[in-house]
């Protein structure tokens, strides 16, 4: 198993000086069904989504805390015994404490803060790191590499009671970016960092935007107006639509499903119809991302639906890419645990 493991960690080595947060283990294309192994900074997560490895779980805790001596190991059963899915999945401390489970991971120029037993999801999404360089990237082309981080200091805590003063809308003119359904706010941070004026994020989570605001003050990023929005992604667009907001870039990732104040949204229904509305948001020359981890859309398909919304808008749109997962994600696309479909649309 130690072999293994370390040919699965050896498979990534295109990764070590972008980041220390990657997939070691992604499932039977690394010789382990059923199961995957996940790397923030010394603080390692399995995840059970089948029974295969289960029997075996104790040996592998060992395997691990063998090759890679961590800081912590959490354990996430994320299959129940009748079979189904868990969101709420049962969480373990195999290795190390509660304290050892919270810590900051690197991603090119950018720090995370992650938390293994915060929830399911420890607060980076590690398949979509490479679009999120990408974002960063794309901002600095944009801005000539000019960037400014505002008043913050680099790692400076997050105070929700800090009463600096706003800029004022004379200093953040310069490129727009929207986040929607932005969790942690990582791509936003990437947007900042490359020299966005302005990176607005939408979740109906208060918490989760909070975890935002702390990303933008681990990165010296300071809060500008309008960068936080507490709401439902759909009513956040047509928001901006009606005060005549445009963006630079956006990004749409959501959930499959998801249900604030009575709506219930769902990426077969919904998702579409969202895209045509951001597209009028969506200044010429800028970009659109959209992605989607549901496992019944297929890449060619999807790509090709989100094209024809933007240009529902935006007449003379093009395809710039279509991806899966990032390549520690080996064997992306083969089962339900893992999958991903991502477009980028140029206007």
């Amino acid at each position: 198993m130690k072999n293994l493991l370390k040919t699965a960690n050896e498979k990534r080595a295109p990764l070590f000086d972008v980041t220390d947060a990657y997939r070691i283990v992604n499932g039977a294309a690394d010789g382990f069904p059923g199961m995957t192994l996940d790397r923030f900074g010394d603080r390692f997560q399995v995840q059970f989504f089948g029974p295969e490895m289960l029997s075996r779980r104790r040996e592998l805790v060992d395997a691990v805390a063998s090759q890679f001596n961590p800081a912590c190991i959490v354990v996430k059963e994320r299959l129940s015994r009748a079979g189904k899915s868990l969101e709420n999945a049962p969480m373990e401390i195999a290795l190390g404490t509660r304290e050892d489970a919270v810590g900051t991971v690197r991603e090119g120029n950018a720090r995370f803060h992650v938390d293994l037993l915060d929830t399911v999801n420890p607060g980076l999404f590690l398949d979509m790191r490479h679009v999120r360089l990408e974002v960063e990237d794309r901002f600095r082309a944009m801005t000539g590499g000019q960037f400014n981080a505002g008043a913050v200091q680099a790692g400076e805590p997050f105070n929700a009671n800090d009463k600096r003063p706003a800029q004022s809308s004379a200093d953040i003119n310069g490129p727009r970016f929207l986040n929607l359904f932005s969790y942690t706010c990582s791509f936003s941070v990437h947007a900042r960092l490359g020299g966005a004026a302005v990176a607005t994020n939408a979740d109906i989570s208060g918490k989760i935007l909070d975890k935002g605001r702390e990303n933008y003050a681990l990165n010296g990023l300071d809060l500008r107006p309008g960068e936080f929005f507490r709401g439902n992604a759909l009513e956040y667009v047509r928001w901006a639509c009606k005060k005549g907001l445009k963006f630079d870039g956006i990004v749409l990732d959501p959930p499959s499903f998801a249900r604030f104040k009575g709506f219930n949204f769902n990426v077969r229904e919904h998702l579409m119809p969202l895209v045509s509305e951001c597209a009028q948001i969506l200044n010429p020359r800028g970009f659109f991302m959209v992605s989607s981890n549901y496992s019944e859309f297929a890449l060619d398909s999807f790509a090709r639906d989100v094209l024809d919304a933007v240009k529902s808008v935006h007449e003379k749109a093009r395809t710039a890419w279509k991806r899966r997962q990032d390549i520690d994600f080996v064997g992306s696309g083969s089962t339900k645990d893992s999958c991903l479909v991502a477009t980028l649309v140029e206007v």
